[in-house]
């Protein structure tokens, strides 16, 4: 396998492979949906908290708290196993991922707690302080600092963040606002978990690397521009349960459906390697949970349907945004550092499914 140009010396192999230590990686080690849904059933709801502007009730990104007629906290957290080898780059990943749903939601992050849990007499202090090493190092690029945590010894390697942020409370966004008309752009290319799935089976170039690691590391620091516009009327991000998923969600939260073309934008080398059937786990998962609500065209490739489903840790917002102002935001969002963002579908109105054409 190439590995990229800032590889540790030979001298580290001693050290395992941090993708080795885990069963999973990133967020496709998250619960099935169909799962996850079984086992929340028993939960109870929240209550009547006034206060309480979003819960559990739609399955969004963070919870928010109004503090005030100016200010709402926007409270989250997020933590997964490695899904690359390099400890640095695995801290940078996992908290990207973990601030992304303070941006989702249209928040600014202010300040960080770092959920730990390592197998301590496995992994040396030196490769368990670099993961915290670039978890503050993102922290930092994003002006928030980590400001304590909780640590635990563990079986296999967990790293992520609790995030805390503020948002007008006018400006939250949720994944339950969309409209039928809206047009639906997305701000990074999918395609996270078969590069991923291909790192771990020494299948991955350099270049494919490089374009893992930056997709995975920058910053969705363009939600709260966003959320200013009225014209924007919801946003998710899209992580462990893949384009299909949060679509439905959105869809689900609005009493809305939804149509998605077949060519979503893809990361470098992920068509290749979907063609050559290197996939997730979660991919299926995904599907078995939530294939009911999708309609696929006949005869559809099973590695496309894969990459509709391919789990993306620390994926781009999916924006709702007005057919007449979509433009404008693509070209806000592409200014804000996301070139490759691009329109990937449009609400509609009927009953909660998504329409693959």
């Amino acid at each position: 396998m190439s590995q990229p140009d800032d590889s540790p010396p030979a001298a580290a192999s001693a050290v395992p492979r941090l993708t080795s230590l885990a069963h999973g990686g990133g967020c496709g080690c998250k619960i099935a949906p169909g799962v996850l849904q079984e086992i929340l059933k028993a939960m109870p709801a929240a209550g009547a908290f006034p206060d309480l502007l979003v819960g559990t009730e739609t399955s969004d990104d963070a919870a928010v708290w109004r503090l005030n007629d100016e200010q709402a906290l926007v409270a989250t957290t997020d933590f997964f196993m490695p899904v690359v080898d390099d400890p640095f780059d695995f801290g940078r990943i996992a908290a990207t991922n973990a601030l992304s749903d303070v941006y989702a939601m249209g928040g600014r992050p202010i300040l960080a707690l770092a959920i730990v849990g390592m197998p301590v007499g496995v992994l040396p202090a030196e490769t368990i302080g670099a993961i915290l090493a670039g978890g503050a190092a993102v922290c930092r690029a994003a002006g928030v600092p980590v400001a304590g945590g909780h640590s635990i010894d563990s079986v296999e390697p967990i790293y992520g963040l609790v995030a805390l942020g503020i948002v007008h409370p006018d400006r939250v966004r949720t994944n339950r606002t969309a409209r039928a008309g809206d047009v639906l752009i997305i701000t990074k290319p999918l395609g996270v978990g078969v590069l991923s799935a291909a790192f771990k089976q020494e299948k991955l170039d350099s270049g494919d690397y490089a374009a893992l690691i930056g997709s995975t590391t920058q910053l969705n620091s363009v939600g709260p521009a966003l959320a200013e516009r009225p014209d924007v009327h919801a946003m998710t991000d899209v992580t462990g349960f893949g384009l299909l998923g949060h679509l439905l969600e959105m869809c689900r939260g609005a009493g809305l459906a939804a149509e998605v073309g077949l060519s979503p934008p893809l990361l470098a080398g992920v068509e290749a390697l979907a063609r050559a059937g290197v996939r997730t786990g979660a991919s299926g998962r995904n599907w078995a949970s939530y294939g009911e609500a999708v309609d696929l065209p006949a005869g559809l490739d099973d590695w496309r349907r894969d990459l509709l489903t391919d789990p993306q840790t620390s994926g781009g917002l999916l924006v709702a945004v007005a057919p007449e102002a979509a433009d404008e935001v693509l070209a806000v969002i592409r200014a804000g550092g996301f070139d490759e963002a691009a329109v990937v579908g449009r609400m509609t109105e009927g009953a909660p499914r998504v329409r693959v054409a």
